[in-house]
């Protein structure tokens, strides 16, 4: 897979292989096997290109590092003690990766409602009651 997804485009058997053998000796059937056996997984399509067949990507590295990811957490007894275990293991880049994607998918994360220019009292340690405040004009 890791071939298919550095090309970004259909691909045969013989790119797979001639790619494959400038770091070590590999069959051409070798490839072939793993290409069907890929094909009959669901992890790439293929179309009939002459004798042979072109191979393309059916989702993304990144989708698919994600929907292991998803798989794993899914069968832990306990997805939180899980996380908590996960995020001890991850470098520091990773830790910076992970909280670039958590605001990329959630902007708002942590904010609460109402007016940020106006802190609440929780937020400012202020302990006056809602009944000490002066009343608020045009609302």
């Amino acid at each position: 897979m890791t071939r298919v997804w550095q090309w970004n485009r259909p691909v045969t058997v013989r790119e797979v292989l001639e790619d494959l053998q400038q770091e070590r000796s590999i069959a051409y059937t070798t490839v072939m096997t793993v290409m069907d056996n890929l094909h009959q997984k669901g992890w790439v399509r293929r179309e009939v290109d002459g004798r042979a067949y072109r191979y393309t990507a059916v989702s993304t590295r990144a989708a698919y590092s994600a929907a292991l990811m998803n798989e794993a957490w899914s069968r832990s007894d306990n997805p939180a003690a899980a996380l908590v275990a996960f995020f001890g293991m991850m470098s520091a880049e990773q830790r910076e990766a992970l909280q670039d994607a958590v605001r990329m998918v959630s902007p708002n994360l942590g904010e609460t409602p109402g007016d940020p220019a106006e802190p609440t009292a929780a937020a400012t340690g202020d302990d006056a009651s809602a009944d000490d405040a002066p009343p608020e004009s045009g609302r």
